[in-house]
């Protein structure tokens, strides 16, 4: 098996529905499995799967594990030589799957490897940061932000010097779709399971870092993701009233204290001709 593609959904019938559909339709050139972990839906997931895609395999919860650990169900239930984790707002480009496949093929030292992620509207949505310093999340969510140090901090961790249009090493990718090598699972661990929503990708990146495996973000591989994490930047008090946003400052509370006093893995920089 070359790939298994976990998807891990909660109340997203629709999208995931889209998301099938489009990985239903791609060129067969890889032996893959489909893995869906439905994290208690109740929104007619189970008999959309049942019904439409008989062909995918499911796993269904009984309460809602969160994207880390739900993605960790699929993962230690899939058998491919690489596993993709992916959301259900994705939709599968051409033959971006094969290309990076390929990619990991020749590099073998490459653990985690993401796509050229795009809006709807087919313009560029960031899908790869530099590692957060504490205050990235203050910055983006208070009227700090507004000051020039605070917006070139920001400016770094986003990479806006950069136009994501060439392949580099970065230092995470956005959990939204990732490709990830067996072995580098099988050494360092899945996701770890105490960041239920947020931060799980930011770890998992950091500690293939640290474990001497390379992320790379290669956009020769294109998909569309129809949801934007607007968590990330909404204002800070009046967002404390939506508990994805809590859930978004508990996951950076966890990240903080889990690698407090750590330096950052080193990152090479980038390479241009």
């Amino acid at each position: 098996m070359d790939l298994s593609i976990v998807i891990v959904t909660y109340k997203s019938r629709g999208l995931l529905r889209q998301c099938l559909l489009g990985l239903r339709a791609l060129p067969a050139a890889r032996r893959h499995e489909i893995i869906v972990i439905d994290n208690n839906s109740q929104d007619g997931t189970r008999e959309l799967l049942m019904n439409e895609f008989p062909e995918v395999r499911s796993i269904m919860q009984v309460s809602n594990l969160g994207f880390g650990a739900g993605g960790n169900v699929g993962i230690r239930a899939s058998s491919g030589r690489y596993v993709a984790v992916m959301n259900p707002d994705i939709v599968v480009v051409d033959d971006s799957f094969d290309r990076l496949i390929s990619y990991l093929d020749q590099h073998t030292k490459v653990g985690l490897v993401g796509p050229q992620l795009m809006n709807p509207d087919g313009s560029l949505q960031r899908s790869c940061y530099r590692f957060h310093t504490p205050l990235i999340p203050v910055y983006r969510r208070t009227p700090l932000g507004n000051f020039t140090f605070a917006r070139e901090r920001v400016s770094r961790f986003l990479m806006e010097e950069w136009d994501h249009a060439s392949e580099r090493e970065v230092d995470w990718l956005l959990g939204a779709c990732l490709v990830a090598r067996r072995a580098l699972l099988n050494e360092i661990g899945c996701f770890d399971e105490r960041f239920f929503l947020y931060f799980e990708d930011t770890d998992l990146c950091r500690r293939a870092w640290q474990a001497g495996w390379r992320v790379v973000y290669q956009p020769s591989a294109r998909f569309f993701h129809y949801h934007r994490r607007a968590s990330a930047e909404s204002p800070l008090l009046p967002s404390l009233f939506n508990p994805v946003t809590r859930l978004h400052i508990s996951s950076w509370i966890k990240y903080l204290w889990k690698y407090r006093g750590q330096p950052l893995p080193y990152v090479p920089p980038p390479q241009f001709s």
